[in-house]
């Protein structure tokens, strides 16, 4: 088995809506306002809608659930759905305060992605397994994904 490099994706939100305090966590629905994301084999944007709804478990650890709608440069519809956990540190803290961005690896933010598309010339898509690890900008997310292959 090996990982082989999808695409880099980048996704804006809104600020959070917080749902608040509960015996599970933090909720907090961060609804999608845009970005964009590119590969090798794909290319395109972010389209508005989607969302993460964070779990924020406490500890300084959450649980990532987020659903986005993608629409590659040459106009097919994909669906992407992720889970996963992120970390959060004293280094992500004080980057972000500081308007900085954090660097892969300054947290555990790990995803197992997956997708859909119905579109033929993006169906290996739908079969694909996939995982990502994530960072942040003061002003928007980033995941580099991998697709896991054979090896």
């Amino acid at each position: 088995m090996k990982l082989v490099h999808l695409m880099q994706l980048e996704a804006t939100v809104d600020a959070p809506i917080e749902i608040g305090p509960m015996p599970i966590g933090t909720r907090r629905v961060f609804n999608a306002t845009g970005g964009r994301f590119q590969g090798e084999r794909l290319e395109g944007e972010v389209l508005p809608g989607g969302g993460e709804w964070f779990l924020d478990a406490g500890e300084g650890f959450g649980q990532v659930d987020v659903r986005l709608m993608l629409r590659t440069a040459d106009g097919a519809n994909v669906y992407l759905r992720y889970s996963g956990i992120m970390e959060w540190n004293e280094v992500v803290t004080a980057k972000l305060a500081a308007g900085e961005s954090t660097d892969y690896g300054d947290n555990r933010f790990l995803t197992q992605v997956r997708m859909e598309c119905a579109d033929p010339r993006y169906a290996w898509l739908t079969s694909t397994i996939a995982v990502g690890e994530g960072r942040m900008h003061p002003d928007r997310v980033e995941y580099a994904i991998y697709e896991v292959a054979h090896g």
